[in-house]
């Protein structure tokens, strides 16, 4: 199994209006295979927390290079302040730097 987690730093106001954004991303995620669960949620800390577990890498890596992603990555982007990302493998947590890596490879 493979984790992303998404952690956006936000004011209530924002923070519902991005938990909005989100579940039709998560909506769209939960239908492509290999998912296995994907939710959103706004916590008290004033954050909004996306998270999608996925079977494989194989099958994260075909969620990276999806057209859906580069919507959640202008999300991120557009963030009030930096953003928590974070990809747990079996061993290894990593950042944003997956995504460069697995964008600039050929697809399998």
């Amino acid at each position: 199994m493979v984790r992303l987690t998404v952690v956006l730093a936000a004011s209530h106001r924002r923070g519902h209006e991005l938990v909005q954004t989100l579940r039709s991303l998560m909506m769209h995620a939960r239908l492509q295979p290999g998912c296995l669960t994907c939710n959103v949620w706004s916590d008290l800390e004033s954050s909004v927390r996306y998270v999608e577990e996925w079977a494989t890498e194989i099958d994260l890596e075909r969620r990276v290079r999806s057209d859906r992603f580069t919507w959640l990555l202008a999300i991120i982007e557009a963030s009030e302040e930096p953003p928590d990302v974070r990809f747990d493998f079996f061993t290894l947590s990593r950042g944003l730097d997956y995504v460069e890596d697995i964008r600039q490879q050929q697809p399998s």
